[in-house]
């Protein structure tokens, strides 16, 4: 195993429980060990970190694995994923959910690795060499343990090419047929596709702030924009909601999102296909106003250069949903983008509150649910942000 050493004061962040080191932070970045090899970290002086991932070609050079100085073997794989399936398990009966995230990167000390859990499914995602090094050994202990019908890998982030990796998709267990689930979440189930939906199949990480959603949806006209497969919107009209309409530039989820309706035997909603930013304007221009309007955009920016075009666009997202509020009503807002501060994120909300004569009142404010848990010393594992205003004129 080769050793790879630190410049001066740059392990100070290891040391308080952060799991990466860039590139300007070696000493030195050989060229000869391959991309996701697993190598051991030193100070400067010779003091030893731990064993973790390198990448010569990114800049996250190093992510750390094992402070005690493991290795990635199986042995290794399998306690990680089965004490996040234990903390899963306590939080997830099931009689709530089927489906959760079980591995959250970093997080659960798998730094790179997300993996989903739907109903007997799994979905992989590596967002660095070592684990996409490794994903056939932990492809074999996820069999070994869930004898799951399906495994279906969704590397298609962005993210890998920072990394030097390709970007594709494929199951490497089971199916394609059985890559298609019926999940339940609290009441409610969906129809989903793990190797053609978004992301992983599904958006786990809006659970909580769904259901907050039934409880405002009483009698509500609500317009969901970004809708995917629905899940903001369903739950509205599982709370009560007198209408939903359902706004997505997919014809693929919107497609998937009136398959969910049906299977719940929910009905009064409207799907509307186009870019939501058009749709909007046009709802506008017809005068149209709802008592609760959810904004679930996607992420904005990838990077922190591009974090003044991703506020501009949130400012210009919110100015149009607050035109769509009626007075009293409810906007419900999200931004899923680690890069955005939720400072910066209110504060843009506040901004367009200003542009558009709206008085608002943040009754509600959320994050991530706990299957997608959070390290206080990384701040990179907290991303979602979730606010609800009630909104009322000037």
């Amino acid at each position: 195993m080769h050793s790879l050493y630190l410049k001066p004061k740059e392990h100070r962040r290891l040391f308080k429980g952060h799991l990466w080191s860039f590139s300007n932070e070696l000493q030195s970045l050989p060229k000869d060990i391959a991309a996701g090899e697993t190598v051991k970290l030193y100070t400067h002086d010779k003091q030893f970190i731990g064993t973790g991932f390198y990448n010569p070609h990114s800049l996250i050079s190093f992510r750390l694995l094992s402070r005690a100085g493991k290795i990635p073997d199986a042995d290794f794989f399998r306690t990680k994923i089965l004490n996040a399936l234990d903390l899963r398990a306590r939080l997830y009966p099931e009689s709530d959910t089927n489906a959760f995230r079980l591995v959250h990167g970093e997080s659960d000390g798998l730094p790179g690795l997300v993996i989903d859990r739907f109903n007997t499914a799994i979905v992989l995602q590596a967002f660095s060499a070592g684990m996409d090094r490794h994903l056939p050994l932990i492809c074999d202990v996820l069999t070994d343990h869930f004898k799951p019908l399906s495994i279906v890998v969704r590397n298609e982030s962005v993210l890998r090419e920072l990394e030097g990796l390709p970007l594709y998709k494929k199951i490497v267990h089971g199916s394609e047929k059985e890559a298609a689930q019926i999940i339940h979440d609290t009441g409610l189930r969906y129809t989903i596709n793990l190797f053609e939906g978004h992301k992983t199949g599904f958006f786990l990480d809006q659970r909580d702030n769904r259901r907050l959603i039934r409880k405002l949806a009483g009698k509500a006209e609500t317009l969901d924009v970004f809708t995917s497969d629905g899940g903001f919107g369903l739950n509205a009209l599982y709370g009560g909601a007198a209408s939903a309409t359902l706004v997505d530039i997919s014809h693929d989820a919107l497609k998937r999102a009136e398959e969910n309706a049906q299977l719940n035997r929910l009905s009064n909603y409207a799907l509307i296909k186009g870019d939501a930013f058009e749709v909007m304007n046009r709802l506008i221009a017809e005068k149209k106003l709802y008592d609760l309007v959810i904004l679930d955009p996607p992420s904005f920016t990838k990077s922190r250069k591009n974090l003044p075009s991703a506020l501009h666009a949130y400012k210009k997202l919110n100015k149009l949903g607050l035109q769509l509020v009626k007075d009293s009503g409810f906007l419900a807002t999200s931004s899923c983008s680690h890069h955005v501060s939720e400072d910066d994120f209110l504060g843009t909300i506040h901004h367009a509150s200003l542009a558009t004569n709206k008085h608002l009142r943040l009754v509600f404010r959320s994050s991530q649910p706990a299957d997608h848990p959070i390290l206080l010393s990384m701040p990179e594992t907290h991303y979602l942000k979730f606010a609800c205003f009630y909104v009322t004129g000037m």
